[in-house]
């Protein structure tokens, strides 16, 4: 097995997986729960998609796709934080609707392909000098634009969370809102801006699949992603830096099934319990994780509660 290869192609798996995981970061981080992110990825798949299928330009493209996230993240942050809806229940509801939007809208186009001219823009890019290391460079520096456009959101996110007033502020909305309130936070404001930058990103992350991953439109192209990106915000103990190496792990386990096949393993391991492998980790990491009482760990403590200012 050629472990550059099987390498590279686990950050081409897991860049949606890094890009919805940064946008679960940050919406939970405000303290609430969103689990619509397989929706959000798919408004931004189908959203991609027709747009680049009908007008050719990629970079239109990507602002339909996060457009589409913002759009399903608005009407989350809308139902949770304004009307203080269950954020459990409206997550899984706009999972549900963005699949069936997706499906409806995506219709008239499964397995149309894109144009020569999509493909070639979004097509690996070498960075000089950077692609030239022995080793790393094929592996992380010989990627398509969509790639390099995540390490730098992740880090900016890193540094955003732990190396800015801004991000100390978002903590502290998440850990305590009414102690930020006190504090003259603006706790309704930091919660509605980063639900619609975690919708972005879902979406771009959706629109990788569609764009770059598939360059074809089928019907439920995240197969579950959402899912998985959910569960490698616990596995990253809510660390954007974390969230790099977690994404690429599942990304690894996803192309496993492919890599090995035809080698001599491969007659031992079975095809459908390798493309199970993903799902499975995701549970044992899950199980591990809430058995875990390390306080570095732990999610924000409002995590998933309404705040009532009249109650502060």
């Amino acid at each position: 097995m050629d472990m550059v290869a099987l390498l590279s192609s686990a950050v081409v798996a897991g860049t949606p997986l890094l890009l919805a995981t940064l946008g679960e970061i940050l919406t939970e981080k405000a303290g609430n729960l969103n689990l619509g992110v397989e929706g959000m990825m798919l408004l931004g798949a189908v959203a991609g998609f027709l747009v680049s299928f009908n007008t050719g330009n990629p970079l239109l493209a990507l602002i339909g796709a996060m457009a589409a996230g913002v759009l399903g993240a608005l009407i989350y942050g809308f139902l949770t934080v304004s009307l203080r809806a269950n954020q459990v229940v409206t997550g899984l509801a706009l999972s549900i609707f963005g699949g069936g939007v997706s499906s409806l809208l995506g219709k008239s186009v499964v397995g149309e392909a894109l144009s020569e001219n999509i493909r070639n823009f979004f097509s690996p890019k070498k960075i000089p000098l950077l692609g030239d290391i022995p080793f790393v460079g094929k592996i992380l520096f010989n990627q398509d634009y969509f790639v390099y456009i995540s390490y730098i959101i992740a880090i900016i996110c890193g540094i955003y969370l732990y190396n800015t007033k801004f991000g100390l502020k978002l903590r502290a909305v998440g850990e305590n809102p009414a102690a930020a309130d006190a504090s003259s936070i603006n706790v309704k404001l930091y919660k509605y801006i980063h639900i619609l930058i975690g919708g972005a990103l879902c979406g771009l992350g959706g629109a990788y699949l569609s764009m770059v991953y598939v360059p074809a439109w089928q019907e439920g192209v995240t197969a579950g992603r959402g899912w998985i990106a959910v569960a490698l915000v616990i596995f990253a103990a809510w660390n954007p830096y974390k969230a790099i190496f977690g994404s690429y792990l599942f990304g690894a386990l996803a192309i496993l099934g492919f890599r090995i096949d035809g080698l001599y393993i491969s007659k031992f391991l079975s095809k459908y319990f390798l493309d199970m492998l993903p799902y499975i980790v995701t549970i044992i990491v899950l199980v591990f994780t809430s058995a875990s009482k390390s306080r570095k760990n732990a999610p924000p403590k409002s995590l998933s509660l309404p705040y009532y200012r009249e109650e502060r």
